[in-house]
Parts: C-alpha cells; sequence; structure tokens
C-alpha cells in the first residue's frame, strides 16, 4: 500500500476545491451516519451490546496465541491448510507459489482491505497471473487504477457520472446513467470471470478459532461466487480477526453491519469451514488461510493493544475527528473504548 501522508496538507487543499468529491461525500449522511444512528436506535440494550462485544475481542487479544493455535487445529482437521505469514511480503510469496502449485492463470477477488495492505494484486501480476476485482467499488478502481477511499465503501469518492464516463470508456459501450443498468453492465462484464478463474481469494472479517472457519459480511453476492466456483480459495487476513466462538460472533453481527452500513444486519453472513466434501454441492477443492502478523504482534502489550479490538466497520472515517464538532458519545463509536 502507497503512503501519501506526507502529501496531505498539499493534496487536502486540492481536494477541498473539488466539486464533484464534495457531491460524492455527501452520500455520507445517509446510511453511513443516519442510518447508523437510526439502526443504533432500534437496539434498546445497544449499550449492553457494545460492551459484550468489546470484552469478547479483549478476550480475544488477550489470549491471540491460544485462540490463533485452537483455530489453525481446527482448520486443518477440516481439510484447510492455515499458513503464517510474518510479512505482507510473505503474503505475496505465498499466494504466487499457490498460484503456480495449481496452475492458476486468473484469479477473482472479493473485497480484501489485507491485500490491498500487501499490494497482492501487483504480486499476483508479476507472476503472470490475471486479477479481476469482483466487489462492485474495487471494480471501479482497478478500471480507474486508483486505491479506495475507505473501507467500506471504497469509492466513495466518485460520482455517478464519474463512474458512468469510465464504464463507457472501458467497457467500450454505449454510456448508461441509470444505476441498475450500471450494475447489470458490471455484472456482465464480471460473470465470466466468476466460472473461467481458477483462484478464488477472500478477506476474513473474523476467523472462528472452535470451528476454524473464516466468516465474510457482504451486500454483494460475489463473495459468495469468489468462496465456492473456484477450485482454489485463498482468504488472507491479520491475526487479531480471531474470535473464540461461534456464539461470540452472534454478538459481533449485531454490532458490525450497523455501524459499518447503517444496516440491520447485511445481504450476506458466509462462513466458510474447509474445502468441498463428498457430497458437497459447490466449494473449493482446496482451501487455503493465510494468517498474516504485519507488525500486529508489536502492539499487544503496548498502549496501542486496543487498536486490535477494530472490526474493521469504517464508523470513525464517516464523522469529523474534531470533537468539538462531533461529540463522540455512544452513537459516534463501534466498540466502547474501541477504535473502528
Amino acid at each position: 500500500m502507497q503512503l501519501t501522508s506526507h502529501q496531505f496538507k498539499a493534496r487536502s487543499r486540492e481536494k477541498l476545491a473539488d466539486v464533484n468529491l464534495q457531491a460524492a461525500l455527501k452520500k455520507l449522511q445517509g446510511n453511513f451516519v443516519k442510518g447508523r444512528s437510526d439502526r443504533v436506535a432500534e437496539l434498546p440494550n445497544f449499550l449492553e451490546i457494545r460492551e459484550a462485544a468489546a470484552e469478547i475481542r479483549d478476550r480475544a487479544v488477550r489470549n491471540l496465541d491460544h485462540y490463533l493455535e485452537e483455530f489453525e487445529r481446527n482448520a486443518t482437521a477440516r481439510g484447510a491448510v492455515v499458513h503464517w505469514a510474518e510479512t505482507a511480503a510473505d503474503v505475496n510469496r505465498i499466494v504466487c507459489e499457490l498460484a503456480a502449485r495449481y496452475e492458476v492463470k486468473k484469479a477473482v477477488k472479493s473485497k480484501s482491505m489485507v491485500s490491498e495492505e500487501c499490494a497482492l494484486n501487483h504480486a499476483l501480476e508479476a507472476a503472470g497471473v490475471e486479477v479481476v476485482e469482483t466487489d462492485l467499488g474495487e471494480y471501479i478502481l482497478q478500471l480507474a487504477k486508483e486505491p479506495p477511499s475507505h473501507i467500506v465503501a471504497p469509492v466513495v469518492h466518485k460520482t455517478k457520472e464519474e463512474v458512468s464516463d469510465l464504464f463507457a470508456e472501458k467497457h467500450h459501450k454505449p454510456r448508461l446513467t441509470a444505476i441498475p443498468e450500471m450494475c447489470r453492465e458490471a455484472r456482465e462484464m464480471l460473470r465470466g470471470h466468476f466460472v473461467s478463474a481458477d483462484m478464488g481469494i477472500s478477506g476474513a472479517n473474523f476467523i472462528v478459532a472452535e470451528t476454524g472457519s473464516t466468516l465474510i459480511v457482504t451486500n454483494e453476492g460475489n463473495g459468495r461466487m469468489v468462496t465456492t466456483l473456484p477450485r482454489v480459495h485463498v482468504a488472507i487476513t491479520g491475526i487479531e480477526k480471531v474470535v473464540p466462538t461461534l456464539e461470540d460472533i452472534a454478538t459481533l453481527i449485531r454490532v458490525l453491519p450497523r455501524h459499518g452500513t447503517g444496516q440491520t444486519i447485511t445481504n450476506y453472513v458466509s462462513i466458510t469451514t474447509g474445502p468441498r466434501r463428498e457430497g458437497d454441492g459447490d466449494g473449493p477443492e482446496h482451501f487455503h488461510i493465510i494468517l498474516l502478523d504485519g507488525g500486529r504482534t508489536k502492539l499487544l502489550g503496548t498502549e496501542l493493544q486496543q487498536m486490535l479490538r477494530c472490526i474493521r466497520c469504517g464508523a470513525c472515517m464517516n464523522h469529523c475527528p474534531d470533537r468539538k464538532s462531533t461529540r463522540l458519545n455512544s452513537s459516534h463509536v463501534a466498540l466502547s473504548r474501541m477504535p473502528s
């Protein structure tokens, strides 16, 4: 992932004058802000749920080695192969080695911020593998050759008109302006990739120690296509995403979509446990899980350890960080004392 923080002042001055960007970011005031507040208000015991979620994440982080070993043991028993990656370079090496082993020519991806962290696409392309992003926002950004601007809504910085122009240029089709038509066009462009890909690559919102499962929450069907159609599935996630039990997941899922997208629950909650078994109607022949440290263990035992509780809801990105203008009360934080 390219660091541009040293350009912040110059770029902020430039972007503050960008009319298109201002129009695009007004969308944050919809489901991202008001929708989130409304969904939280629907739960009279929200504070109790938030505290329970924070405790689950604390327990996992305090006993990280124990739960990771339990996860590896249970995932392996169910036919998955677990890989440990100390650095982003290790992730890229492992995925490229798997691609060579299974003679992968094309990989389809669902949204994965860890893969962005590792610049995985560049490594695979350098190894001769075609990579296709299938999340609509990530697909748009791949066409535009841009990085994501938000971990939940990666293309929130673009207007519908800009996407319409981009599709017309890259798809070589008449320009469409209605969102349903544009979405259909994207589906038509992506459908063939799902059935022709050799490898599917996903992230994991959580991994479950007691079952050895990975879990993703999505609002598009591409996540399930990526994890079930290709003969090889590779899930990549940070080691901090481990959760002790499926019951714990039930608590966290009550928090994550409310804060991430202003929904009671996402359209899809997908749990993957091992590769396809005899009698299964779908699923990969091979399932590999890569657990990335990437400096995370260096936070343990420090004042920054609480960062590892983050559930990646993105809510902290939707509010002004100035406490004078935005009161960070119970409606503005994902988990008590927990960075989003």
